[in-house]
């Protein structure tokens, strides 16, 4: 069934009862003064609140945006971007848009205004969705945007190119829309950047959404009486599939914005929450809290959290030792996917494995796995191959771009690109990525990105980015560059360019010296990796 029906059956059955809870203890920090300094969650803070929503509400809210959206001429298969904070009217956008038979199409709040119109034109969009930071993105290419778009803005104060979502929706019906929707319609597209870093748009069915909410469900055991704790973008496959659990349980989740170790702790605890989803740097700034003495687990109502896990990186065993020495009481899990796959899970650990710990796990819930070669034969067990996956959480397709899709789906087998093996006891663990991709707090570094960016100084010769072990991110980016002859360059001169970039995509380690090329020309990174890289993450962490 699609994925609204959960919602509709919560506002039916537990009408009274918070659904969602927006909460954001932390002051104003005025030492950002550039979106390009963004992290993974709003850096602008206002004053401390906390905000809620029932079921009811909740359903309210989606009916009267989705009939906004019928009257406005959005029609079955037309698509709505997203581009907004995690806040609560984000998710009752996102269910108005499934619910008006429209496709919805999240957007990464990290792209600039050039990625917004690249990312608007080829998903075809029909009408963008955007809150107060984005302003000067939309604005920056409005003439454009807006040819053939509605351009609908979620706040005060709204700017002449666009409609304000508050006036539109105000006398809206709340009543369900008559639309027939099945789980074989189109329901929403995400986007993913490959090796070049060009994105590619993913689209999905309503079946791959409620596979996602009715997996995160099984997994962890979410109940009526659990509350999760959602602190990552809801843009990402992660955090809104994680989240559908407590949908599919009808139980409370909390939209947390800040990242800091006391406000993660603060909010488990005044939220009584049960569930908590983290990063690997936000998981290892909580136990290096700890471990200074900076917090005290003591000042926490904490016995009530069951359950922590990690997704969208490699997890170091060291990191969960540690967390078991100061929460031996939690369970835990790891879960891996993409958004091809509808986001994690199609793969994954599970809470009765962590003796596995360091492996991303057994086939996750309706999903199979294999390991195959070159030539797409299974590989003998403990041999290295791609992994692919099967489920019905495998994309339709990458929109307009047969080429790409045809490359990823062979038979109905998802070719993840992650080079992978699988143990005498059946877990599957990633020896490396085929995708030249750095993961670093959770989000994709692209390479090839940083690379030509370098290239304008002009006293590069080569240049290189790889990923090397990073105790807190996973990975950190390094640009390793070979300086033209007859120059001297120094660190200083690279960090002072690299200012143009944004901060999560500037090098956090600088090396000089030779860059290793083939006898065709193509720079051996694998080299490089042997060197600083993930071969020595894999050596310290079995060591």
């Amino acid at each position: 069934m699609p994925v609204m029906d959960y919602l509709e059956r919560n506002a039916r059955l537990y009408p009274e009862e918070v659904a969602l809870v927006e909460l954001n203890p932390e002051e104003k920090d005025t030492r950002r003064t550039s979106w390009k300094e963004y992290d993974l969650i709003e850096p602008t803070r206002f004053e401390p609140y906390r905000r809620e929503i029932t079921w009811r509400v909740f359903d309210e809210k989606a009916n009267r945006f989705a009939n906004m959206l019928i009257s406005r001429g959005i029609k079955k298969g037309d698509k709505v971007a997203i581009l907004m904070y995690n806040c609560l009217e984000w998710l009752p956008i996102y269910f108005g848009v499934l619910k008006s038979g429209a496709i919805a199409v999240p957007f990464n709040f990290r792209y600039d205004a050039d990625e917004v119109l690249y990312c608007a034109e080829l998903a075809e969009v029909d009408m963008i969705v955007f809150g107060p930071a984005f302003i000067g993105r939309i604005e920056a290419h409005a003439e454009r945007l807006s040819r053939g778009r509605l351009l609908i803005y979620v706040g005060d104060s709204c700017p002449s190119f666009a409609e304000s979502y508050h006036e539109l929706v105000a006398d809206c019906s709340s009543q369900v829309p008559e639309v027939e929707i099945t789980d074989e319609d189109y329901g929403a597209i995400y986007f993913s950047s490959g090796t070049t870093g060009f994105p590619k748009a993913i689209l999905h069915k309503h079946q791959s959404l409620t596979q996602a909410a009715e997996m995160e469900q099984k997994h962890h055991a979410t109940g009526r009486e659990d509350t999760f704790l959602c602190i990552p973008p809801l843009y990402h496959t992660g955090a809104k599939f994680h989240w559908m659990g407590s949908l599919v349980a009808g139980s409370k989740a909390v939209l947390l914005k800040g990242t800091k170790p006391k406000t993660i702790l603060s909010a488990i605890s005044k939220e009584h929450c049960t569930i908590v989803w983290l990063l690997v740097p936000w998981a290892q700034d909580i136990l290096d809290a700890l471990d200074r003495g900076d917090l005290a687990l003591g000042d926490y109502a904490i016995d009530q959290w069951r359950l922590m896990h990690i997704g969208a990186q490699p997890v170091p065993p060291s990191l969960i030792k540690r967390w078991k020495e100061y929460f031996p009481h939690h369970a835990y899990d790891t879960n891996y996917g993409l958004s091809e796959s509808t986001g994690p899970g199609c793969v994954h650990l599970g809470m009765e494995n962590i003796h596995k710990v360091g492996a991303i796990g057994i086939p996750g819930y309706r999903w199979e796995c294999k390991i195959v070669d070159e030539e797409g034969g299974i590989v003998k067990q403990g041999d290295v191959g791609e992994l692919c996956v099967k489920g019905p959480g495998v994309m339709t397709c990458y929109y307009n771009n047969e080429e790409a899709t045809a490359e990823t789906i062979k038979d109905g087998w998802l070719y993840t690109g992650d080079m992978a093996i699988q143990d005498e006891d059946g877990f599957y663990f990633l020896v490396d990525r085929k995708k030249d991709v750095i993961v670093s707090g959770g989000e994709n570094i692209y390479p090839v990105q940083i690379e030509d960016f370098l290239r304008r100084y002009d006293k590069i010769k080569d240049v290189a980015v790889i990923g090397m072990p990073d105790r807190r991110l996973g990975e950190k980016t390094a640009a390793v560059i070979e300086v033209k002859e007859g120059m001297t360059c120094t660190q200083a001169e690279i960090e002072e360019f690299c200012l143009e970039l944004p901060r999560y995509k500037r090098p956090k380690e600088i090396i000089f010296e030779e860059i290793p090329r083939n006898a065709t020309g193509k720079i051996e990174k694998p080299k490089l990796r042997k060197k600083y890289g993930a071969d020595n993450l894999v050596a310290k962490e079995t060591s």
